[in-house]
């Protein structure tokens, strides 16, 4: 790729941070700290009952019920919430359209950003009490394990392995597995974009779990970050991308000459995640839905989605446990 080919393809807004993830796919590093693994903290006797059943009885028709919604705000969880007088959110800073630092004002923007917003505004009055905290797609779950973050919002998918170690929110979105290929690319199935070629992938994905399960003939490349694949197949070094169809539709936002390949593998539906001690932080969280479902979500999906995913705006229904 020439010189610049990077930067002028990119809106102003992410030109300087992609520019700068190139440089460290060419080579180049930054030391990145990782939180140690911890063990979850003990809830109470009884508290977290729903969902453990969430977890232990998970199905593909069960998996994203969750507790029911409640707005009262003097369990444990959320009272520490008002005395700290923030919200600590994990959140990315990499994927353009649904979280990322702007490298010109230095702030978090996009559709997961709207909803933590949403939930520092309903639990503190207030929707700039939040201090985000980016968190690498392999550490989403440590991050909530340790108590180093509230909640994780973070195209983050609600399935069964995951319910043993965090809980999850009402569904939020959904999405599901797809291959992006560069424009340059002959292939037009699934298994012509993967079959003898290198694949990118984040670790810790779902992308990653689907490629385990199933390579198709891939040899499969793992990055931090699924912004890291964009940079990859623009420079040349991988053929192609797994990653949601939503995350796909912020690279194709950056980069209009990718396109997607073949129908959704799978379906992901992505939930805010939280420690499975903090039950009323999960009821709190899952209110907010209930209101954000009517009105700011479809406003949020025009703001940032729309235009690169096209589809019915409507959330997915909330479902809770008995």
């Amino acid at each position: 790729m020439p010189p610049g080919t990077l930067g002028r393809r990119l809106p102003p807004a992410v030109a300087a941070l992609a520019l700068a993830l190139a440089v460290a796919a060419a080579g180049g590093s930054a030391p990145q700290r990782t939180a140690p693994r911890t063990a979850p903290r003990t809830a109470p006797a009884g508290q977290t009952t729903a969902v453990r059943a969430a977890a232990g009885d998970c199905t593909p028709e069960n998996m994203t019920r969750s507790v029911p919604p409640s707005a009262d705000q003097s369990g444990t969880k959320v009272r520490q919430i008002v005395q700290r007088g923030r919200l600590i959110a994990g959140v990315d800073q990499n994927s353009y359209r649904w979280g990322y630092r702007d490298p010109v004002s230095g702030r978090f923007e996009g559709f997961d950003i709207d909803l933590v917003h949403a939930i520092a505004k309903a639990i503190l009055g207030d929707p700039d009490k939040v201090r985000f905290m980016a968190v690498p797609t392999a550490e989403r779950i440590d991050a909530v394990r340790s108590g180093r973050v509230d909640l994780v919002v973070r195209t983050m998918t609600i399935n069964c392995a995951r319910l043993q170690d965090v809980a999850f929110s009402t569904a939020y979105f959904q999405a599901g597995q797809q291959v992006v290929v560069p424009g340059t690319s002959q292939a037009r199935t699934v298994d012509q974009a993967l079959h003898g070629r290198t694949v990118c992938a984040a670790e810790g994905s779902t992308a990653q779990e689907e490629l385990r399960r199933n390579p198709r003939g891939a040899t499969v490349r793992l990055v931090g970050n699924q912004l890291d694949c964009l940079v990859l197949m623009q420079l040349g070094r991988v053929d192609a991308t797994m990653t949601d169809d939503a995350l796909a539709a912020g690279q194709m936002a950056q980069d209009p000459t990718l396109r997607l390949v073949g129908d959704p593998l799978t379906a992901e539906p992505y939930g805010v995640a939280m420690n499975r001690a903090d039950t009323d932080l999960v009821a709190r969280v899952n209110q907010v839905l209930t209101d954000y479902r009517n009105g700011p979500w479809q406003r949020s999906y025009r703001t940032w989605l729309q235009p690169y995913l096209g589809r019915s705006a409507e959330p997915p229904a909330a479902r809770y446990l008995p």
